[in-house]
């Protein structure tokens, strides 16, 4: 039975991915990322019929956008802030001394007003803060590279990767019916692409002894579930998930609904390189062997054409 590690030995040797340098931080080929983009546009063709804003978002977003998303609190061990030298010409030399000797020069740094980006849907909430939402609901698809301080030497937990997600703001109802129907959707179109997927309630890793019951919280009430299949060995992984955020970012952000009540969010995330990694896995490093529907259905709706071979 392959092990995570054969896997990723393989994927460094056949050139698909390569290492960068830090636990998590891989550089993608142009045939892994075909795979990544084909993904991503036989997703998108899936909501094609909605009502969608469409985004691509920032990998870094305005640092108030990461406190207001609650993300800083719950899960500070994952985030990643962008700091920068704010000192003055005169303390140019020392930090040029510290680099220059191997020194601790990021004492020098200072925090920005920018953080990098944790989930794709976070950019969202800020763009419409303190307006009413139509009774209908407001529905975006949006994309971004999302960072979370996770190292781990399994290509599935990389530090750096996309979310592509459709995300809904509206009435409570409304909210669960868009979870729950992308859920079963987001089933179907992997099942179709050949992987073996599998629909369970999850939580998040909330930090802390409190975050326990945070975590026990989102479970009793299937506030998240999760589409899990083998990504970079046959233990499942989570390649996607349906949530549920009940009103947490309408409270935040001000959302409300026309009687002044407070909009509920959902959305549904795919994880474009965990699904590309789980793709390879099931099928081989080698695209013109894979099964000819799943090829089909990812070079047709992708403009550039996928690798025949790595």
């Amino acid at each position: 039975m392959k092990s995570t590690e054969d896997f990723r030995r393989e994927l460094l040797e056949a050139g698909l991915l390569e290492d960068g340098g830090v636990t998590g931080l891989y550089h993608r080929s142009f045939h892994f990322e075909a795979i990544a983009r084909g993904v991503e546009a036989y997703v998108s063709a899936a909501g094609h019929n909605e009502k969608n804003r469409q985004f691509f978002f920032n990998q870094v977003i305005a640092r108030s956008t990461l406190e207001g998303s609650g993300y800083l609190t719950s899960f500070p061990d994952l985030i990643g802030v962008v700091s920068s030298f704010a000192g003055s010409g005169s303390d140019l030399p020392q930090l040029i001394e510290r680099v220059n000797n191997g020194g601790d020069w990021n004492e020098m740094m200072s925090p920005t007003e920018v953080a990098l980006c944790s989930a794709a849907c976070h950019p969202v909430y800020p763009l419409i803060a303190g307006t009413t939402i139509p009774i209908d609901g407001l529905h975006f698809e949006v994309q971004a590279f999302c960072f979370r301080h996770e190292p781990s030497d399994n290509p599935a937990r990389m530090q750096s990767f996309r979310q592509h997600e459709f995300v809904y703001v509206g009435t409570p109802d409304g909210a669960l019916a868009h979870r729950n129907m992308w859920r079963e959707r987001g089933r179907q179109l992997l099942s179709e692409l050949g992987l073996s997927v599998d629909v369970i309630v999850a939580n998040d890793p909330f930090f802390g002894r409190a975050g326990k019951l945070l975590e026990a919280n989102q479970r009793d009430k299937e506030l998240k579930y999760e589409l899990v299949a083998p990504i970079t060995s046959e233990a499942p992984g989570a390649i996607s998930s349906a949530n549920y955020h009940e009103d947490h970012f309408g409270e935040t952000f001000d959302l409300r609904l026309p009687d002044g009540s407070r909009a509920h969010t959902a959305c549904i995330g795919f994880g474009l390189e965990r699904i590309a990694l789980a793709l390879l896995f099931k099928h081989g490093l080698t695209f013109r062997d894979w099964p000819a529907n799943v090829k089909a259905h990812l070079s047709s709706t992708h403009d550039a054409r996928l690798p025949e071979s790595t």
